[in-house]
């Protein structure tokens, strides 16, 4: 079965393993067992997860991965701190939010370098050239979410806040944007987004998205972590986890794997349709490898800084937790 799945990754595989260094099959090594929690439900915005788990990825690497779902209620950081898994996915602001509260937890990955909060839109209807013309608009938001951090950032660009625009609170009903009540609509470009703009083509619609980081404002989205004490007692751990994980999702995101990759994430994700999830995994591809020299985990320092800032600036926190300084990543523990 090895051989026929590295005849299927082909040359995206190869050029990840020029970039994380020789991929040794460890069979032969005792298998460590390992909890990793993911930060929601399986779909295609686990795709590289999934692909890793399903393709023996950690299994060549002498880990035996259990890979579990994640939820409001299954915190990834709450879990590592209590023991309950050994890695996880976070948000960039639930891992300021927990290094405030002495949390020790350490960054090893960014999956997303682009955000997926976006905000949908008709592109006849609307049009944004700049965050100033948010106020011709009715902007949905989620009180209390990731997105009404992002969109009061996005505003203070121009010297504007919530109040200078007309907002709407977003719940999980897309009524009021379909029936043209609400402009912009906040949704995951990858799942959400895919979904509508499906749904408003086939009544002759169009639309767009508008994302804050082409505005310069580069909110961090999902990346993996560990705890402190596993990054420093277990480093040999980390590598193997995370260059396996990293090499699964490189081979995930290239395009000549789409099929097993669709396959991988059907047997978890029964519920969506097969050409929807098609669609998914190509916008995420956008959102996880937006150029092809661009390698899977990519950390953005620059980026991680500036969330830390905005979330300050807002007073989501109240001082400064200097992020940067842990953040890793796989030439750490190599």
């Amino acid at each position: 079965m090895k051989c026929i799945r590295w005849a299927i990754m082909g040359m995206a595989v190869w050029m990840t393993v020029c970039v994380f260094g020789p991929w040794m099959p460890m069979a032969q090594a005792e298998s460590i067992s390992l909890k990793y929690r993911l930060k929601w439900l399986f779909n295609t915005s686990v795709a590289g997860d999934v692909f890793a788990m399903e393709n023996g990825f950690f299994a060549d690497a002498g880990l035996d991965v259990q890979v579990k779902e994640g939820s409001p209620e299954k915190d990834a950081i709450k879990e590592l701190e209590l023991g309950y898994a050994h890695f996880g996915v976070a948000s960039a602001d639930q891992v300021i939010r927990a290094l405030e509260k002495g949390a020790d937890v350490v960054v090893l990955a960014q999956l997303f370098q682009v955000n997926p909060m976006q905000w949908i839109y008709r592109d006849q209807q609307v049009e944004i050239t700049c965050p100033a013309d948010l106020k011709q608009y009715n902007v949905g938001v989620t009180f209390g979410g990731n997105d009404e951090t992002i969109m009061q950032t996005l505003l203070a660009t121009a010297d504007l806040t919530l109040q200078d625009v007309t907002v709407t609170g977003v719940r999980f009903d897309f009524t009021p944007f379909l029936k043209k009540r609400v402009d912009l609509w906040p949704v995951y470009r990858n799942s959400q987004g895919v979904i509508l703009a499906d749904q408003l083509a086939r009544e002759g619609e169009s639309v767009r998205f508008l994302n804050p980081a082409e505005f310069g404002v580069d909110f961090v989205a999902n990346s993996v972590v560990t705890s402190g004490a596993m990054a420093a007692d277990h480093p040999d751990r980390v590598e193997r986890f995370l260059s396996a994980l990293l090499t699964a999702w490189e081979a995930a995101m290239d395009p000549a794997n789409q099929a097993p990759v669709l396959a991988a994430v059907k047997k978890y994700d029964t519920g969506t349709q097969g050409q929807v999830q098609a669609a998914q995994l190509d916008v995420t591809r956008t959102l996880v490898k937006p150029e092809p020299d661009i390698p899977v985990g990519r950390i953005q320092t620059a980026a991680w800084a500036q969330t830390e800032t905005i979330m300050l600036d807002q007073g989501l926190i109240k001082t400064p937790v200097h992020v940067i300084s842990r953040l890793r990543d796989l030439s750490s523990f190599q």
